[in-house]
């Protein structure tokens, strides 16, 4: 089998293993870096803000009126989260996220991009053509929705609170976080009863 058909994670593996006999790369170093983005910065923190909105009104009205100290209450802050702009999905308005110059993003709350996020496509489409641009992606509106496309910048990143499905009155929050995705918190999908 040649390199070039060699599965991604053992090509992985053993540049890793090379870096590191290098003295280049320090694993300590880097399980940390995976560990964070893994656990600690990404869309399962987006979810945990959502499902606690969904269950605590209180905190879904701190969230709309003030969403970067609301996102922070759980313990979600650092860079790329310095002001973060919260969007509510309501029976008559669907929110799209897109940053048409780069790629500003969430960070704290989502995590790194999606690949189809940062490509020119999307972020000049999505402007033109939202309703377009979510049929491909796999999302139809009714006709009647008013779908409202927000461009994110260094200053101001945009998270979507999107609607809660119905049928999910008895779940727990931990059980409502495992139905959110990144996709809903851009505005690209809707979250799916389980």
């Amino acid at each position: 089998m040649s390199e070039e058909h060699l599965p991604i994670q053992l090509r992985t593996e053993a540049l890793e293993q090379l870096l590191v006999e290098a003295g280049l790369v320090d694993p300590t170093v880097m399980d940390k870096f995976i560990s964070t983005y893994a656990n600690d910065v990404g869309p399962l923190n987006g979810a945990k803000v959502v499902a606690k909105a969904w269950t605590d009104p209180a905190y879904k009205e701190r969230l709309l009126a003030e969403g970067t100290s609301a996102i922070a209450e759980l313990g979600f802050k650092g860079p790329q989260g310095e002001h973060i702009v919260v969007l509510e999905n309501t029976d008559d308005v669907h929110n799209v996220v897109v940053c048409t110059l780069c790629s500003c993003y969430p960070w704290p709350v989502l995590g790194l991009p999606p690949s189809w996020y940062k490509d020119p496509a999307y972020r000049s489409r999505v402007v033109r053509e939202p309703r377009a641009v979510l049929h491909e992606m796999g999302l139809d509106l009714a006709a009647d929705v008013d779908v409202k496309v927000w461009d994110s910048s260094s200053e101001v990143r945009f998270f979507v609170l999107p609607q809660r499905p119905a049928g999910t009155e008895s779940l727990s929050e931990e059980e409502l976080s495992g139905l959110v995705t990144r996709d809903a918190m851009v505005g690209v999908a809707l979250v799916g009863a389980p």
